[in-house]
């Protein structure tokens, strides 16, 4: 059977205990007994662990995401590592890391869920494992680019740390990726997904008209001029560890401009730009919540609440929020006989909405503001995403060659 070896970011302090004082049998029994099996056949199991643990609580204290990733693609290594190969991950050699690579394209199917699945659960104390738990999500189509390179990414990040800690003295990470035949090299032109007018106009249309019938859309309306119209990722709109997104975080200053605070990728803030349009979309959510029309500077209420309980949403919530009105536009516009936008909306994600309002503001916005409001740290980035300059300028000149 396979058992989950890490919890989560909130009981990884508590697994960390337990490993330290040998305790883990009283809260995790079933993983202290799939560990103890193991360590029958590889003598590092708990060592292996521990380190795992030391691992992912010194980079989850950035962010949860961090951790989630980390863990995802740890876990099913070190599973790998101890079940197939029955070594300890600081004993395996170039050969065994290809192997590995090539097991993650074609994970067996024993080691597939159907879906994502909730790995423990509290139950008189005892963190309960989830039988359907897998470590892999089966799909349908092979393996993405994104799936390899943050695979390859997490392995190369832990050799490094172990490395500096001094558990082990070498990283095949780079080399492998090097020479991997999965990993295709990218184009020069990589244009961001984003929705096309008409599709936008039906998410958002759909979702204002149906406000009037569903006040609770509301809601769904002012997420997405969030995403779309301040180019916000929906961690940058969710309830975290280290901040929670207020009304108090909408600010105004001396010359009447307003901003929105807001806590970006590596815990760095930044004030995002509101336009008269966004301002207008505040006001109307604001008057829905019961609100003043414009926030005070000691408002602790959540930016996106909760229609039942307390404090801000999380990311999951947030996307099921968006997917929402996704669903609702693919539905007219199946009903209006636009097919084919519907089809192509069906693969968008929240993300979408942030390619799409930065790709629009590209047209008439300085670079170095929308950079700014963007939150890229170099406004070649920002450059290479939506302007892409050097390459419509080699557009341009190779539209006049002569055959």
């Amino acid at each position: 059977m396979l058992i989950p070896l890490v919890d989560t970011l909130k009981q990884l302090r508590y697994q960390i205990a337990h490993i330290e004082d040998k305790t883990l049998s009283h809260e995790y029994p079933q993983l202290d007994v799939f560990l103890t099996h193991l360590s029958s056949n590889v003598e590092d199991v708990w060592e292996d662990v521990a380190f795992l643990y030391q691992f992912l609580y010194v980079y989850g204290r950035k962010s949860e995401a961090t951790f989630n990733r980390f863990r995802n693609e740890l876990e099913r290594y070190y599973l790998w590592a101890w079940l197939k190969k029955k070594q300890s991950v600081f004993s395996l050699k170039r050969d065994d890391v290809e192997e590995y690579v090539d097991f993650m394209v074609e994970p067996e199917s024993s080691w597939c869920a159907d879906s994502v699945q909730w790995r423990y659960k509290d139950q008189k104390g005892i963190r309960q494992v989830n039988d359907n738990w897998r470590p892999f999500v089966a799909k349908e189509n092979s393996v993405s680019q994104q799936t390899l390179a943050a695979m390859f990414t997490a392995l190369n990040v832990f050799y490094k740390f172990a490395i500096l800690e001094e558990k082990s003295n070498t990283n095949f990470v780079p080399v492998v990726k090097k020479n991997s035949p999965y990993l295709v090299v990218q184009s020069q032109i990589k244009l961001p997904d984003t929705l096309s007018n008409l599709q936008w106009e039906y998410v958002l249309g759909v979702t204002k008209d149906m406000c009037e019938e569903h006040p609770e859309l509301e809601r769904n309306l002012f997420t997405l001029a969030c995403l779309k119209g301040l180019y916000l990722r929906i961690s940058e709109l969710s309830e975290r560890a280290q901040w929670s997104p207020v009304m108090s975080h909408f600010w105004q200053d001396p010359d009447g401009f307003w901003y929105l605070r807001i806590m970006g990728k590596g815990n760095k803030l930044r004030d995002v730009t509101l336009s008269n349009d966004f301002i207008e979309h505040l006001k109307r959510y604001r008057a829905y919540r019961g609100l003043a029309p414009l926030p005070r500077v000691d408002e602790p209420y959540p930016i996106i609440h909760k229609l039942r309980g307390q404090g801000g949403m999380n990311v999951r919530q947030i996307r099921r929020i968006v997917q929402q009105s996704f669903d609702l536009a693919v539905e007219s516009l199946n009903k209006d006989g636009f097919t084919d936008e519907a089809e192509q909306l069906k693969a968008a994600t929240a993300h979408w909405l942030r390619h799409t309002g930065a790709t629009h503001d590209a047209q008439h916005r300085p670079l170095k503001h929308l950079s700014e409001d963007l939150g890229h740290a170099k406004i070649a980035t920002t450059d290479q995403i939506y302007i892409q300059t050097n390459i419509k300028d080699r557009a341009k000149s190779g539209v006049k060659r002569k055959l």
